[in-house]
């Protein structure tokens, strides 16, 4: 349980030192963070869904608490621990993490959509089991609603972060989207490299902002990557 009596593990000890020992530039800051992937169910026992981890949003959420922001961690189905110090809300379908993002919405100064949200949903889903000779039948999808647009159209004084999966010529797209969305900084993910992307601890992003830059950094661990994030949404926040 909480409380005095329970002896930390050693490893968040360790980080629950870190994070009394970074300084607090983003005291104040009230984040809203979104991670991990969706679950589209089919029927009671199959679902539609990505490879998404989780743990790019789950560092940022990390580096964010650690930096002296007050956290809100909106997550997907992760095999990841629950970040201490952070309200996590925990959702599995595209439509209950739009209803967990927009419910605190009013609340954020900055968003960091970090999940891979399914794009589509079956129009039909089946209370009990399908049986394997119905497996065949054509899957009818639905659009899932595009929660950053929405979140662009609302936009007003907060900083939006948005994510881009890309392979080969995706600095276009990522810049289309970028403005069409309405958002200060996307972060470009390239998911065709080795060693980086999906389910791994490292990342090789582009970061595409509003004003124009393009910083392309080099291939480094997640948590590093979620602290260059933090840095500009705090420049987006304080100017």
């Amino acid at each position: 349980g909480e409380g005095w009596g329970r002896m930390l593990e050693p490893e968040e000890l360790l980080e629950r030192l870190q994070a009394f020992l970074t300084p607090k530039d983003l005291k104040g800051l009230k984040l809203l963070v979104s991670a991990g992937p969706t679950r589209e169910y089919l029927d009671p026992v199959r679902y539609l869904s990505n490879p998404s981890s989780g743990r790019m949003g789950y560092a940022v959420a990390e580096a964010a608490r650690d930096r002296g922001a007050e956290v809100v961690l909106v997550s997907g189905p992760t095999a990841l621990p629950a970040p201490w110090g952070v309200e996590v809300v925990r959702v599995e379908s595209a439509l209950e993490m739009r209803e967990a993002i927009l419910g605190r919405y009013s609340w954020a100064q900055a968003v960091v959509m970090a999940a891979a949200v399914a794009d589509y949903r079956p129009a039909e889903v089946s209370r009990e089991k399908e049986p394997k000779v119905a497996a065949e039948k054509v899957l009818r999808l639905l659009p899932n609603p595009d929660i950053l647009k929405e979140l662009g159209e609302n936009k007003g004084p907060r900083v939006l972060v948005g994510f881009a999966m890309e392979t080969g010529e995706g600095l276009a797209r990522a810049k289309e989207k970028l403005l069409r969305k309405n958002l200060d900084l996307i972060v470009l993910n390239w998911v065709n490299r080795e060693g980086v992307g999906f389910g791994s601890l490292e990342n090789e992003v582009v970061l595409l902002l509003r004003d124009g830059r393009v910083l392309e950094l080099p291939r480094m661990k997640k948590r590093q990557v979620a602290d260059r994030i933090l840095d500009l949404v705090k420049e987006f926040w304080k100017g």
